[in-house]
């Protein structure tokens, strides 16, 4: 057993950029390189995807991420994790096989975790929507998906079985991380605190360059260098849990005290109950000590049991947003913007167009903060209207952006640069559901499976 793993952060959401996962890989040492891509609404919108398509449904980067990274990481023996099977694990892994294929790597095992999706069981059973209290029941025929947040246990079995390559659903973030270690160290599924521990550092990396001093900068209060090139988080753990968050010496960004505590705290409800599917996190006496440049130690995390249910998020269609925006700038463009609003929003009631919500805004005066902070501040010399509507179908969201395109011909002087969009909502609520109904496996497709 080694005495420290060194686990790289790839990815910290769906889009996030390839080069820096690459760079781990090559200069990282790395023995796992974990891809966190998956978010409530990310997997809504791979369901869709795979039911007009059954050979798709995970992350649209998946196959460029693999062609960019596999070389290097199977040359530097760098083992792979990631959530980027979204709604369909198996297609991820039969696609990463036929990656894997045409770049001449041979031997690699490539495993998919599924057992997250519920939809069947959500739809069979009566059950509540913890945030709202609505009966689930009611919102039956516009649920896209339902998927159980699975914790480390498929992806330590994938592993122990020899998976280089793991590929899952939807797994809690910091699992993604923790399983790993389980694995490399042997620790018990019952050993709490360092479980708890364990999930301090997932939730350290899970979003990659928030922690090396992305969503961190603020010039003059916080200054970063280097930002264009930012590194990825490496995290050096060791038997005890205990890590030290770093990153490749050559990379953009920075690793500190206020960095780590910053992604410590991101997301975090109560930091002395953190609920994830292996354990309920403590990280309340977590302590974070600055080591050297670019090194900071992070220990402390501790743990309670687990619960006995597994939180599930629902995701439904919820309408439709249609959207309008325009431009005006120079001497008045604040005046003849407000102009244009009232002019669409007199229209959209002479039309009588059916919304539900509407929102009227002036982009750089009240868009963000409202007009009692917009009347302190100078009056720029350029704005952009935006007029924002829900519907109930998109014939009626489409007719929001139509009304502010026709300012350019209809409404103040000096109007430009209209963009119309219409989208569906896809809205997300969570259920809990009891453990014994979500049945977590994994299964290998191997690179020389012609039928993968």
């Amino acid at each position: 057993m080694k005495d420290t793993i060194r686990i790289g952060a790839g990815a910290g959401y769906s889009g996030d950029r390839i080069e820096p996962a690459v760079e781990l890989a090559e200069h990282g040492a790395l023995d796992y390189l974990v891809f966190e891509c998956l978010a409530e609404r990310t997997i809504a919108i791979a369901q869709q995807a795979r039911r007009g398509d059954p050979s798709l449904g995970y992350d649209p980067l998946l196959e460029a991420r693999m062609r960019a990274v596999l070389p290097v990481a199977a040359k530097n023996g760098v083992r792979i994790i990631s959530n980027m099977g979204a709604a369909n694990p198996r297609a991820a892994a039969r696609k990463t096989a036929q990656i894997a294929r045409e770049l001449g790597l041979h031997g690699l095992k490539i495993a998919a975790v599924t057992g997250d999706d519920v939809l069947d069981v959500v739809l069979r059973s009566a059950m509540r929507f913890e945030e709202s209290g609505d009966d689930v029941a009611a919102y039956a025929d516009r649920i896209v998906s339902a998927n159980a947040y699975l914790g480390a246990t498929p992806i330590v079995d994938a592993l122990a079985a020899g998976a280089d390559i793991v590929l899952t659903g939807r797994v809690a973030d910091p699992s993604l991380f923790t399983a790993p270690l389980i694995h490399e160290f042997g620790w018990r599924m019952d050993d709490w605190n360092t479980l708890g521990q364990a999930t301090v550092v997932g939730h350290l990396l899970e979003c990659a360059g928030q922690v090396t001093g992305g969503y961190f900068a603020d010039p003059g209060y916080k200054d970063v260098g280097n930002l264009a090139r930012l590194g990825f988080p490496i995290g050096e753990v060791s038997a005890n849990g205990a890590v030290v968050v770093t990153k490749v010496p050559h990379a953009g960004g920075s690793v500190t005290e206020a960095t780590c505590k910053e992604q410590l705290l991101y997301e975090i409800h109560d930091p002395a109950r953190y609920y994830q599917p292996d354990v309920v996190a403590d990280f309340s006496q977590v302590r974070v000590m600055q080591e050297a440049h670019d090194r900071v130690r992070v220990s402390g995390g501790r743990g309670h049991a687990r619960t006995n249910t597994l939180k599930v998020s629902v995701a439904y269609a919820d309408g439709y947003i249609g959207e309008g925006q325009i431009s005006y700038g120079g001497p008045g463009a604040v005046a003849r913007a407000r102009l244009a609003l009232d002019i669409v929003r007199e229209r959209l009631a002479i039309t009588g167009v059916d919304t539900s919500e509407l929102r009227f805004d002036l982009i750089g005066v009240n868009a963000l903060y409202g007009d009692a902070l917009a009347s302190r501040s100078n009056e720029p010399s350029e704005v952009r209207v935006r007029v924002t509507g829900r519907t109930s179908n998109a014939k009626e969201a489409a007719r929001i952006g139509n009304e502010v395109e026709t300012l350019y011909t209809n409404g103040p002087a000096g109007g430009g640069g209209v963009s119309r969009t219409t989208r569906e909502v896809i809205a997300v609520q969570s259920v809990l559901l009891a453990r014994e109904h979500v049945k977590p496996v994994f299964e290998f497709v191997e690179v020389n499976d012609e039928t993968a």
